[in-house]
Formats: C-alpha cells, sequence, structure tokens
C-alpha cells in the first residue's frame, strides 16, 4: 500500500462525520472552544472599520449590544445540534430537504473558502511587516500563500492536535490582549479614547455597526452545531457557547477598537482593516496574536468546509477526504493572493447576514415549532422519508428563503430601516416560514429528537 493510500485511508477513519454523535464535553470545555475559536484577527480587525466613523464609547456599547442579539441565534441553533448530535448543514436537510439542504451547504463551503482567504491575507500581511522590519524583504502575497499552505497542511494532518491546544492558544492570545489595553489605557484616559470626534463621512452609522456585529455571529453560526453538538447536554452548550462566544467577540472587536482609536491619539495614519497600522504601535506582541490566532481558526475553517463537502449528501457514497482537501486547499491557497477581497470586506459579512440569517429563522422554526422538537432518523435517509418533501426539496422553504436574503439587501441598500437589515430580515423570515409550516405543525410528534436518534448515535470521535 502507497503512502498515498496509508495516508487515505487513515483520514477517513479518523474524519469528522455528518451522522449524529452523543457529545461529553462539559459547559467549562465548551465555553473554551468558543472562547478560542473567535479571538481571530478578523473579528479584531472588524472592531477598526468603526472608529473614528463612530464614537469610541457608543462603539463599545454596539458590540456588547450586537454580539448579545447575535449570540441568542447562535446558541438556538447550537442547542439542535445538542439534541440530535448532528451538524449544522445536516440539519438544514430538515426544513430544505435532502437535496434542498445541498443549496445552503453550498452558500456555506463558499462562505467558508472567502473566511480562509482573508484570514490567510491578514496573516501574511502581519507576517511581512515584523519580516521586512528585520530584513528589508517584502512579500505579502508570498507570505499569505505560506500561511494559507501551512493552514492546509493542518486542516489534514493536524486538525485533532489544533482543536485541543486551541483553548491554551487563547490563554495566551488573552494574556496579549491584556498587554494592548494596559498600554493603551495608561497612554491615554478612558476620556480621551471617548473625546475622539465621530467621522459620519466615512460611511459608517450606528446601525451599520450593530448589523455588522450581528452579521459577525451570523457568519459563526454555521459552525455552532458542529461544535455544540459534542457538549454533554443543553446547559453545558447553551451557557458555554454563549459565555464563550460574547467574551470572545466584545474582547476582539473592543481591543480592535481600542487599537484605531489609539493611532488616531497618537496622530498616526488610522487605516481600517489593516494588520500594519495596529502592528506598527504595539509591535511583536500583536503580530503573534494575528498568526496564532489565523492559525488555529483558519485550520478548523479549512477543516469544516472539507467536511461540509464530503458529508454533504447522506446516505450514499461520500466524495473521498483526502482528495477533497486537496483540491479545496488548492483552491484556497490560490485564493488567498486575491487581496482585493479585503477592500470589500464590510460587503462580504453583509452578504454572510443576507444569505444567512434568513436559513437560521427558518431552521430555528422548522425545529422548535413546525417538528416540535423532533428530528427522526429519516433525516439521515437520502432518499424518501419525511425530509425528501418533492423530489428532495422543501420549494416552500427555499422561497421563503429567497424572500428574507433579497429582503436584508433592501433593507440595507435600498429602504434602510431604523434597526439595520439582519433583524427585519431574519423576523420576517421567521413570521413566513411560521405561517407556511403551521399545517406540518398539526402532524409533528412532540418529543425529544435525541430519544428518536439514541439508536443511530455514536460516540464523539473528539475531545
Amino acid at each position: 500500500m502507497s503512502l498515498y493510500s496509508r495516508l487515505d485511508h487513515y483520514l477517513e477513519e479518523h474524519s469528522d462525520d455528518a451522522g449524529p454523535v452523543r457529545g461529553h464535553l462539559t459547559l467549562p470545555r465548551i465555553g473554551m472552544i468558543w472562547l478560542a475559536a473567535n479571538l481571530v484577527v478578523t473579528t479584531l480587525l472588524t472592531g477598526t472599520l468603526f472608529v473614528p466613523g463612530v464614537e469610541y464609547g457608543l462603539v463599545v456599547l454596539l458590540i456588547v449590544v450586537g454580539t448579545l442579539i447575535g449570540a441568542a441565534v447562535l446558541v438556538t441553533v447550537g442547542n439542535i445540534g445538542t439534541r440530535t448530535g448532528l451538524p449544522t448543514m445536516a440539519l438544514t436537510r430538515g426544513p430544505f430537504g435532502t437535496r434542498g439542504s445541498l443549496l445552503p451547504v453550498t452558500a456555506n463551503v463558499v462562505i467558508l473558502m472567502g473566511w480562509s482567504w482573508v484570514q490567510a491575507m491578514l496573516a501574511g500581511i502581519a507576517l511581512n511587516f515584523m519580516v521586512e522590519s528585520v530584513t528589508g524583504f517584502s512579500s505579502p502575497v508570498l507570505f499569505a500563500v505560506l500561511c494559507q499552505t501551512l493552514v492546509v497542511l493542518l486542516a489534514i494532518f493536524g486538525h485533532t492536535g489544533i482543536a485541543k491546544v486551541e483553548p491554551w492558544l487563547a490563554v495566551l492570545i488573552l494574556g496579549i490582549i491584556a498587554y494592548i489595553f494596559v498600554v493603551a489605557f495608561s497612554t491615554y484616559t478612558p476620556a480621551q479614547f471617548a473625546s475622539i470626534p465621530a467621522d459620519p463621512t466615512l460611511g459608517y452609522t450606528p446601525i451599520l455597526v450593530l448589523d455588522i456585529v450581528i452579521a459577525t455571529a451570523i457568519s459563526w453560526t454555521v459552525l455552532s452545531a458542529d461544535f455544540n453538538r459534542f457538549a454533554r447536554s443543553g446547559k453545558a452548550g447553551i451557557v458555554g457557547s454563549g459565555i464563550g462566544y460574547t467574551l470572545s467577540t466584545v474582547i476582539s472587536m473592543t481591543v480592535g477598537a481600542t487599537a484605531i482609536a489609539f493611532v488616531l491619539l497618537s496622530a498616526g495614519e488610522a487605516i481600517p482593516f489593516d494588520p500594519v497600522t495596529i502592528v506598527a504601535p504595539f509591535g511583536a506582541p500583536l503580530a503573534l496574536v494575528i498568526f496564532l490566532s489565523v492559525m488555529a481558526t483558519n485550520t478548523m475553517v479549512v477543516y469544516g468546509m472539507v467536511t461540509t463537502v464530503v458529508n454533504a449528501v447522506p446516505g450514499v457514497q461520500k466524495l473521498k477526504f483526502l482528495p477533497t482537501a486537496l483540491i479545496l486547499g488548492v483552491i484556497s491557497i490560490v485564493g488567498a493572493t486575491w487581496f482585493g477581497l479585503l477592500e470589500q470586506f464590510t460587503t462580504f459579512l453583509v452578504t454572510i447576514g443576507a444569505l444567512f440569517a434568513p436559513v437560521f429563522a427558518i431552521m430555528i422554526v422548522d425545529y422548535y415549532i413546525a417538528k416540535r422538537g423532533v428530528y427522526t432518523a429519516d433525516i439521515l435517509r437520502a432518499r424518501e422519508g419525511r425530509y425528501w418533501y418533492l423530489a428532495g426539496v422543501n420549494w416552500a422553504a427555499v422561497a421563503v428563503w429567497l424572500i428574507g436574503a433579497v429582503a436584508a439587501y433592501v433593507f440595507t441598500y435600498l429602504w434602510p430601516t431604523p434597526i439595520g437589515a439582519t433583524i427585519p430580515a431574519f423576523l420576517l423570515t421567521f413570521v413566513l416560514y411560521l405561517l407556511v409550516s403551521m399545517r406540518e405543525r398539526s402532524s409533528a410528534p412532540a418529543g425529544r429528537s435525541s430519544h428518536l436518534l439514541d439508536a443511530e448515535r455514536t460516540p464523539a470521535p473528539h475531545a
């Protein structure tokens, strides 16, 4: 047997499966997983977008409020994963149908690919700055490619190791972030940060800030059931992910807003969403935060993307993990050279909100109300059964999703609302799908889906 064949066989045995698992992780462990996951450069740099467009104190408040709103959706979807043992994209078969679920699955892969590109670029820029300051050599594209190549190798060979050490990396990152706060507030007072005048010409308003913060939570919700299905109980999943995600997002975005405000107070050039701008005054510690966060989080993003594709359709011959990982890995490495995406990051986040806020509204209605908290074992079948609908697609869910996505676009660019776009689009989708699914609710059995799926569930493959 060749080395490739042995590796392929090993990965097939040790990769995550889309089938249900019996969770065993405690509340602190789930909390640390979520704390580590979102202590990442993209979340940190998102905070740099908001100042000085909006006053610093208001930005911090909006970060807290938006995170809490988004976290409510995240933990609600994640709890479906805990109760069924299924990952997020497998759960979309419930409302969208066995074949219809391929629509959100495809959108998810595209979004995850975009995230992997953005993180690789930012890591490359930070690493390039450090190398250039010592050697004079500069090539951000080269360093982005090197960072993403390392991420792909870790996703194939070391994802379980990353999953185990990620909480410890979080502790290290939190220590460095504490150092950054100490430097910032020992140099300038909180009153000086609060006195930075808002510049409305930059195009950011409080409502747009709130929408972007909520969209960040929506972007993480695509992985909420993937993580929380390993929770020992609903309480462990809900409380652990709620606290972990909220703390990590508030800390990361606030340090980004604080760092860009520090640059402004120091009379420096404040370029938003630019690692060099905030690394320059804080030096190697912040560059280390960026590099470590990308290695940890982007590895899990790429791995999640591969497992999503491999497990897209239940009950049929799956794609093999290794060739799928190699193909998607090459695409992610090549895409890391497209630095123009960084200039469209806000649009990227808004697009995620438009695509997935309606999806999660539909999922919540479908599981908790229409199906009365029950997904039967039919959700694991490739054909026929309760989730086959019409030729494998629930066209009502697809239509409502399209309406919600269009509404999000309209509320963002054509008819802005006083509460932004994400919340109205979510609520509109929620109500519409509730109306079209009420007939199904009358025939749905009541009870806990975990009871019905116990015979199908297997022990979780890793801690």
